[in-house]
């Protein structure tokens, strides 16, 4: 008997139908998978056939063909037992064929017939509504995620036993329901961190403040201990929340990297990543025999946060030039090619020496200039000029650190940055992909950012004594914009500029220069 049972196969951050075809021919006596399956899918016959017999269904008998269609296309992962497992019964004659090819069915079997969870419950559940089936059974774990999906009848399902119960007609499985609005709108605005707890550093917020507003890139200078880390991972709550829309994108990307907690079903705060200094480049940027998202892409529409800059590798920090200019990657692999979304803000922080305390204001630095040269050489130039803002933090005094005078909250930062995103999607709103000042192409440059003849003067100025790239003269124009909107002003005005250039330390003289 011929049964046909679909699954679904994720590539990148997009699902294709796969349909399982299961055969009874007669011959040869054993389980036989044809369609480019992987060494997880040809194991799955032990799993599923000691599944099927402990929850009490009988041993398929004499040969059995399964084939995977698309031929072409690599079938990976353990997630297929669960369809191959219902093939087998159907072709059996143990399970009623006649509702199967309304149902995407994907998961991974234990031998006593339970379903472990699965990734890219996200993309499967749809690409099976865009293919009109009428629900999709996952993994009890995957349900609230795929269940994100709406017109579809999503289940969560712990046992074998219920799957088959419900074609046979005996179970009283229920669609599962997700209020994704509701759930998606309370989640955004708890943060366990916020800017007060940071005292002193009123410039370095303003920075961030301005980083945020733009989604510019930023690099932290100073001295250890100064606060660095502390004021980069409070970046995400001066961050316009996520839009629904950007929210499904993240969910995608961590649902298909399995980095979605279970029983979760949105992202609902903009990521922030922070791999140590000793992540590979394909762990940064993705990749691997089937191409999973690296850390670039986990940070997409939020932040990746690099401590200690120059201690990761110079190959790792290299790979990352091309993804920040088109805010994507692509992999490549002799089959198939891939593309990535990873539209993030860079984050970096490092010391300013190997010691950590040239140009500190008490503690005097031993390491000559040639080892300070050399220590902030690691950042190659291409690298820094990508990056928009250079601030320098110096450490808090203690009287400013022993004040019980409470700074600004995050909250009210975060006001003023939505404000100026505002300002920006307005500008933008004819340039689809382009969302903030820091996306702008160059051609858009001569329109956004029109300069007076004083303010033309003093980037010519600029540029002359601190010798900057054409690159890091479209940066200071973008920030200067940015600082523009955050002061609701149509005009880039002198004093925007100036701010602009002064977050420039790495350009100046005396830094190892």
């Amino acid at each position: 008997m011929l049964v046909k049972v679909f699954g679904s196969a994720v590539y990148g951050v997009d699902a294709i139908t796969i349909t399982i075809e299961v055969d009874t021919p007669g011959g040869q006596i054993g389980v036989f998978i044809v369609g480019l399956p992987d060494s997880a899918v040809k194991e799955s016959t032990d799993r599923v056939i000691s599944a099927i017999l402990n929850n009490g269904f009988e041993r398929p008998r004499g040969r059995i063909v399964i084939n995977m269609a698309p031929a072409d296309i690599k079938k990976a992962g353990a997630a297929y037992d669960l369809p191959i497992a219902l093939g087998m019964l159907a072709a059996g004659g143990q399970l009623r064929a006649e509702q199967l090819n309304e149902y995407v069915i994907m998961g991974e079997l234990s031998l006593d017939g339970s379903i472990k969870a699965i990734k890219g419950a996200l993309p499967i559940a749809i690409q099976t509504r865009a293919e009109k089936f009428k629900g999709l059974f996952v993994p009890k774990d995957n349900a609230r995620e795929a269940a994100l999906v709406n017109n579809l009848d999503v289940y969560g399902v712990e046992k074998i036993s219920e799957v088959v119960d419900f074609f046979n007609g005996n179970g009283d499985l229920k669609p599962v329901k997700v209020n994704t609005r509701e759930e998606f709108f309370d989640a955004q605005t708890h943060f366990e961190i916020d800017f007060n707890d940071v005292k002193g550093q009123e410039n370095v917020k303003r920075a961030l403040e301005i980083a945020a507003a733009g989604g510019h890139n930023a690099i932290l200078i100073g001295p250890p201990g100064a606060g660095k880390t502390m004021l980069a991972k409070r970046l995400p709550t001066i961050l316009p929340p996520l839009s629904l829309q950007e929210a499904l994108e993240t969910t995608k990307i961590h649902s298909v990297a399995g980095k979605l907690p279970s029983n979760t079903s949105l992202v609902a705060q903009r990521p922030f990543r922070s791999p140590h200094h000793t992540i590979s480049d394909v762990a940064l940027v993705g990749g691997g025999g089937m191409p999973q998202p690296g850390e670039i892409s986990l940070a997409h529409n939020g932040v990746l946060f690099l401590d200690e800059l120059p201690e990761f590798k110079r190959t790792v920090l290299e790979v990352m030039r091309q993804p920040m200019e088109e805010r994507r990657v692509s992999i490549s692999r002799a089959r198939l090619s891939i593309d990535f979304p990873a539209s993030f803000m860079l984050i970096a922080s490092m010391n300013p020496c190997p010691c950590g305390y040239f140009n500190h204001p008490e503690k005097e630095c031993s390491c000559s200039s040639i080892t300070v040269q050399r220590y902030l050489n690691k950042i190659s130039g291409p690298l820094l000029d990508r990056i928009d803002l250079h601030m320098e933090v110096t450490p808090v005094p203690f009287s400013e650190l022993s004040s019980q005078k409470s700074s600004e909250p995050s909250s009210a930062v975060r006001e003023r940055v939505i404000r100026a995103r505002d300002i920006q999607a307005k500008r933008y709103e004819a340039n689809p992909g382009i969302y903030c000042n820091a996306q702008m192409s160059s051609k858009m440059l001569k329109e956004v950012c029109v300069i007076s003849a004083v303010g033309h003067n003093l980037l010519k100025t600029a540029m002359d004594r601190l010798n900057l790239s054409a690159r890091a003269y479209d940066r200071i124009l973008k920030v200067s914009r940015t600082i523009a909107d955050l002061d609701a002003s149509d005009d880039i005005r002198p004093e925007h500029l100036a701010e602009a250039i002064q977050y420039r330390s790495l350009d100046r003289e005396g830094w190892g220069g």
